[in-house]
């Protein structure tokens, strides 16, 4: 793909955000210490923790440049790693039908490591938190995450539940459906996560959870978070019963889809005045931004008190399995976020994140998604030329788009409107 682009280029490490950058309302944490945190001699993987400071001194040497560069505080994914078990078939049993499957296949899956082994193929520190069973599956998942470039010390194994499972029917214009067994990843928590589990929690850049595991663990991971100024993002994705407030209150960022919104709001999310209203509804339970993606149709950021920012799709070459795509789009924004991109292209970093996706089979990112692979599909949307540009949001339909109003995001340097 054509075009240079200045202010985002993979030879050059994006600035590091401080957690007071990123969420102004809590105070910023300041590590002294620089121990290595040690595994406990029951977690599955005994090699040290790198170290994690906030705000320090800490270095890590530039492989492009040579030179050391600050250690980025990591991403921390808290939740569920399932084996997904595929089955292809042309369109979806009717009622009381048996149906045959073109092919069937078991790849790691599940909205926790989707988003885990997205930040690890993006080239950014990850740390997954989450449980497997001692099976198979349990395997399988633990490669595809170190496969990814994720580091699994928190990866709990438990002897009395099986790893956690999903089938997923792939039609052949890509279109999913998902049905979860939660296994390990709704049973066998500790009432009480361990120490070493919130300590990796309060010394992240930015926390990603999702509604597949309980919802009281989710709890106590969001409090400490919110305890040492690190922003959390909930995707909404998982069980459909109502989040508890008190999860609310200790989210910065909500991102569910279309449908989600639509559970778990009790309103009519077909069009943009719809979706508003029911964003206004998150608004007064106490979250203060609100990511809607909405498929084919893009995202919509709703920030309380401020003008929305739509970003639409970045067209793919070809759909294969949109499986994956959502975590994809999440954990890439987490990632251009806490590397203290402006949020118009924390959107579009996610949407080039999430088109790569889509372009292969499985719910776990492969080699297709990388941070240059991103950066050189996020840059075609970008002009170099000077410092007032305008970035022109090209739509991409797949039929009638109910969202047609027009909004403008005045952001440093950039101008982003939508056509009318």
């Amino acid at each position: 793909m054509s075009g240079s682009m200045a202010s985002i280029s993979p030879s050059t490490p994006w600035p590091q955000r401080s957690h007071s950058n990123i969420n102004h309302h809590h105070s910023t944490l300041n590590l002294k210490s620089t121990t290595n945190f040690i595994v406990p001699s029951g977690r599955k993987n005994s090699k040290p923790f790198q170290s994690l400071i906030v705000n320090s001194a800490a270095e890590s040497l530039n492989r492009t440049t040579g030179k050391a560069t600050p250690t980025p505080p990591p991403l921390v994914v808290v939740g569920s790693a399932n084996a997904d078990i595929y089955v292809e078939i042309d369109r979806l049993p009717k009622e009381g039908e048996t149906i045959s499957a073109k092919t069937g296949q078991t790849l790691a899956g599940g909205k926790g490591a989707n988003q885990a082994v997205c930040g690890g193929m993006l080239s950014y520190p990850t740390y997954f938190v989450g449980q497997v069973g001692k099976d198979a599956h349990g395997k399988l998942i633990m490669e595809a995450l170190e496969g990814g470039g994720v580091l699994i010390d928190q990866l709990n194994t438990v002897a009395e539940v099986p790893t956690g499972h999903a089938v997923v029917m792939l039609q052949s214009d890509g279109q999913n459906s998902i049905i979860i067994v939660g296994g390990a990843n709704m049973c066998g928590w500790p009432q009480n996560l361990a120490n070493d589990d919130l300590e990796i929690v309060k010394n992240a850049g930015i926390v990603l959870l999702q509604r597949e595991i309980p919802d009281s663990i989710n709890i106590q991971v969001a409090k400490a978070a919110r305890s040492a100024g690190v922003p959390v993002i909930l995707d909404a994705g998982g069980m459909d019963s109502p989040i508890p407030d008190e999860l609310l209150k200790h989210v910065d960022i909500l991102s569910p889809n279309e449908s989600e919104l639509a559970r778990l709001t009790g309103m009519q999310t077909e069009s943009f005045k719809q979706i508003s209203l029911a964003v206004a509804k998150c608004h007064k339970l106490g979250v203060k931004e609100v990511l809607v993606k909405l498929g084919a149709r893009g995202s919509v950021l709703f920030t309380e008190g401020n003008e929305p920012i739509r970003q639409s799709i970045i067209e793919a070459e070809k759909v294969l399995d949109t499986t994956g795509a959502g975590d994809t789009f999440t954990a890439a924004y987490a990632v251009a976020l806490v590397e203290g991109k402006s949020k118009v292209e924390c959107l579009r970093f996610a949407a080039a994140a999430a088109s790569l996706c889509v372009q292969v089979k499985g719910a776990i990112p492969n080699s297709e998604l990388d941070k240059f692979s991103a950066l050189k599909l996020n840059d075609k949307s970008f002009m170099e030329d000077g410092s007032s540009r305008r970035l022109e949001l090209h739509e991409v339909h797949s039929g009638p788009n109910p969202i047609s109003n027009s909004f403008t995001e005045e952001v440093p340097d950039i101008n982003i409107q939508t056509a009318p």
